[in-house]
């Protein structure tokens, strides 16, 4: 069993290289979307109450911040212990990064070749203004991982937190899921001794079933 984490640059293509990775294994595909359903599933909050709010799901937190960060990293433990997993995003690498078994990867690419991926998909003609999105998604991103696991995405990266860090302005992107499928096979015939593995992670039931339900899989892989 394997989980890989892919922590991306805004419009740096990691959304796409975790995606055709887990097609590829045959893994499951988490992204935030699929841990916001985990936190409905378990009862943490109303689907009605989180959606109806302008704010967001994540942004409506602040009332009850220790229970959400507490409970954000038991869902992201939860989901590598069903193992065989993909998962985008939310700062799985800052929860997972201990585990013989996990994989954390760092997708990047320079700002001019972010620029115009995000002109072209969000159908933007000023280049001024796409580099303002994603400045503001870099802030968002930065805000978020140091609000919950009080570490900079940029201090993690110099840090050598990642095992794996991919520019996709060098690398194309098909190129980096051929490598990260590889890797992956690599690591599930690696022996490993004394190391902690996902195998090991211990989560309550009801946790358990939550995940299995939002991923419609009742086997731990």
């Amino acid at each position: 069993m394997a989980v890989i984490t892919i922590s991306r640059k805004i419009y740096s293509e990691g959304g796409y290289i975790g995606e055709k990775v887990a097609e590829a294994l045959g893994y499951h595909f988490v992204d935030k979307s699929t841990i916001e359903k985990v936190f409905v599933e378990h009862s943490i909050v109303q689907f009605r109450e989180v959606y109806k709010s302008a704010l967001g799901f994540w942004a409506r937190f602040e009332d009850m911040r220790t229970t959400t960060i507490r409970f954000l990293k038991q869902v992201i433990l939860a989901l590598a212990r069903h193992g065989e997993m993909v998962i985008v995003g939310r700062g799985a690498f800052a929860v997972l990064g201990d585990f013989a078994d996990v994989l954390n990867v760092r997708v990047q690419a320079p700002l001019p070749l972010r620029v115009r991926r995000a002109m072209e998909k969000e159908k933007i003609t000023e280049s001024d203004r796409a580099e303002a999105l994603l400045k503001e998604g870099a802030r968002m991103r930065d805000a978020f991982v140091k609000s919950f696991y009080d570490i900079r995405w940029e201090d993690a990266a110099a840090a050598r937190t990642f095992d794996l860090v991919i520019d996709t302005g060098k690398v194309p992107p098909d190129l980096a899921v051929a490598w990260l499928v590889e890797a992956v096979k690599v690591l599930k015939e690696r022996k490993v001794d004394d190391e902690p593995t996902s195998s090991a992670i211990e989560i309550s039931a009801e946790l358990a079933r939550a995940v299995s339900e939002v991923l419609g899989c009742q086997v731990n892989h």
